[in-house]
């Protein structure tokens, strides 16, 4: 069986990766960066849990509030998420439609989702399937910063429209109800440390060498 490095005392940094050497009863740091080292995140699993209940939380008002206010000669209207979807659908713009609504629907619901899973996976079945909930965790880090599309939209068409002085847009609350779902989903997917998936296979592996 391979040592496992937590076995060995041996830690990496979580802000710059760097292998270093743990030292009993003493708080290690990071030789490169200075960095506070642990051999696993404290308190991971509850934080992650917090983080996701709030987000679950978040999400409904996200979607069911305006997230965008047009103020123009013509009076004032209101777009929620889905409004803004039906509206590009049904101007002919299906691919910007489809767009907007997988990365400002789908990735935040299946990004909560998944974290959900992992966490419930490290918590009822320490042994399933540790190398795909891996490959999961480090897809959730990579699509992440896509769930913030609707945002940069906002923002965008809020300069571009000031600047012509034909209208005034902006931000509704459900951009900020959004927008806090985007970064609590962030915070729970950097809280939940990914080594808790192995932990308990390495400790069935040497329970059954014995």
């Amino acid at each position: 069986m391979n040592p496992v490095a937590a076995r060995q005392g041996l830690m990496s940094c979580h802000a710059c990766g760097q292998v270093c050497r743990a030292v009993a009863g003493a708080s290690c740091r990071c030789p490169r960066c200075q960095a506070v080292v642990h051999l696993r995140k404290s308190d991971s699993l509850n934080r992650t849990w917090a983080l996701l209940a709030a987000a679950y939380i978040l999400y409904i008002p996200a979607n069911l509030l305006p997230i965008m206010e047009t103020r123009s000669l013509f009076g004032v209207q209101q777009d929620t998420i889905m409004s803004g979807i039906v509206y590009l659908w049904l101007s002919g713009s299906i691919g910007l439609a489809l767009v907007v609504f997988i990365a400002s629907i789908m990735v935040p619901l299946l990004k909560l989702l998944a974290l959900t899973l992992l966490a419930a996976s490290v918590r009822l079945r320490p042994t399933w399937r540790p190398r795909q909930r891996t490959r999961l965790y480090r897809l959730l880090e990579a699509v992440g910063r896509w769930s913030m599309l609707d945002i940069f939209v906002v923002a965008l068409l809020a300069a571009l429209v000031q600047i012509k002085s034909l209208a005034s847009i902006m931000a509704g609350p459900g951009a900020a109800a959004f927008g806090a779902v985007v970064v609590l989903t962030m915070l729970a997917s950097m809280s939940f440390d990914p080594r808790l998936i192995w932990d308990p296979v390495h400790s069935e592996v040497e329970d059954d060498d014995d």
